[in-house]
């Protein structure tokens, strides 16, 4: 996020002696992306940070490609994705291309017998089930249902759940995850039309810091491969840090709809960008009030990215049959818009109840084979009348 925060103790100078109680030294690390130009934080730890102690097995967690090429609309029935007990192994990736994973998770446990940190992707969390405090080397974050997570690449961390009752719907980014540019000014701060603003974030608070000798396990993905290095040290041992590269928390309830008296295109409901693809909340609205509106979404091309919504709650007006979990994906090459009777119905209507999340990729989207265990065969067919 584009502004500037700071949590725990800090030395009054960047790159400057800043000693202990006990006369010992803090361990400045810079944190940030894309090299010196990027996001970055300033994180003062109270033991060195590249203490590794020993190195085992490596694991191979790359997607399992099931369709590459692909130009039906699908749905994935998202819950039925089984509840599993380690956070990493619930992770089920479902569409992928070279840009983002878009997985599915129903972790029961906490991660807590280890940490885990992703070298490669920022991870955006959205919470559908749930209620808990996400633990970080920065600091601590408690959410709950409608939360999304925004976790920079490189941040270590840990979860506690309340329950074992837990649904994620979970986006990884090979690029960095920003707000949207037209929501911002040149100073990068949100401007007054823009659907939330800074005071919706949630930044870190709470920040542990543990000065702890042991053998420390930290899973680490790159490059599709789970790296278990152990450290000599307790990896949350930040004294303090500031700077503009950190975890945060948005909920999509504090997303505020922008209406119009006709319908408005989808990129009003968008939330965060990338270089690469952007995702949008479409949230309970106001319908469009001009005395001839249609509500319902108009047919589009559909040339340029693929669609992918995840349907969260509430009776989403364009779509039939759509149940809570439920993922579709609509390819770029052909055209979709709202099933057979969903424009009629919407005429006349004043409000909508619908929560939903959508991923839209600039590149075509690959299918696993896990998605195939979850899918509805017949969706494609699903726009024929009745």
């Amino acid at each position: 996020m584009p502004f500037y925060t700071r949590l725990g103790s800090i030395p009054h100078k960047r790159h400057t002696v800043f000693k202990k109680d006990d006369g010992g030294h803090h361990y400045e690390q810079l944190f940030g992306t894309e090299g010196f130009s990027g996001m970055s934080s300033l994180l003062y730890h109270v033991n060195r940070p590249t203490q590794v102690k020993a190195s085992a097995e490596t694991i191979d967690v790359s997607p399992k490609i099931a369709e590459g090429k692909i130009l039906k609309s699908r749905l994935l029935k998202g819950f039925d994705v089984p509840a599993t007990d380690d956070y990493l192994t619930s992770r089920i990736p479902v569409l992928v291309n070279n840009d983002c994973y878009i997985s599915l998770a129903a972790p029961k446990k906490s991660l807590r017998d280890y940490f885990y940190k992703n070298a490669d992707a920022d991870e955006v969390l959205f919470i559908h089930k749930g209620t808990g405090t996400l633990r970080t080397m920065m600091g601590n974050i408690k959410f709950s249902y409608g939360d999304y997570l925004v976790i920079p690449r490189g941040i270590i961390y840990q979860i506690d759940f309340d329950t074992q009752d837990n649904r994620l719907f979970i986006v990884e980014s090979f690029d960095p995850v920003y707000t949207p540019n037209r929501y911002r000014n040149k100073f990068g701060q949100l401007l007054e039309h823009s659907p939330f603003c800074e005071r919706d974030i949630r930044t870190p608070q709470n920040l542990e810091c543990y000065d702890e000798e042991g053998d420390f396990l930290i899973k680490i993905k790159k490059e599709d491969v789970l790296h278990q290095l152990t450290y000599a040290t307790h990896p949350f041992n930040v004294a303090g840090w500031d700077g503009y590269n950190f975890p945060y928390a948005f909920s999509i309830h504090d997303f505020e709809p922008i209406t119009g008296r006709v319908h408005m295109p989808p990129p009003i409901h968008q939330t965060f960008q990338t270089n690469t693809f952007v995702i949008c909340s479409f949230c309970p609205r106001l319908y469009d009030y001009h005395p001839q509106a249609v509500p319902a979404p108009y047919h589009h091309s559909n040339i340029d990215s693929d669609e992918v919504l995840y349907y969260v709650d509430g009776d989403f007006m364009s779509r039939n049959d759509i149940e809570q979990g439920h993922i579709t994906l609509h390819p770029a090459g052909i055209p979709h818009g709202p099933h057979p009777g969903a424009m009629e119905r919407s005429i006349g209507q004043k409000e909508t109840q619908e929560l939903a999340v959508m991923v839209d990729t600039f590149k075509p989207l690959k299918v696993t084979q896990q998605a195939l265990d979850i899918e509805h065969p017949d969706y494609y067919k699903s726009w024929m009348s009745h």
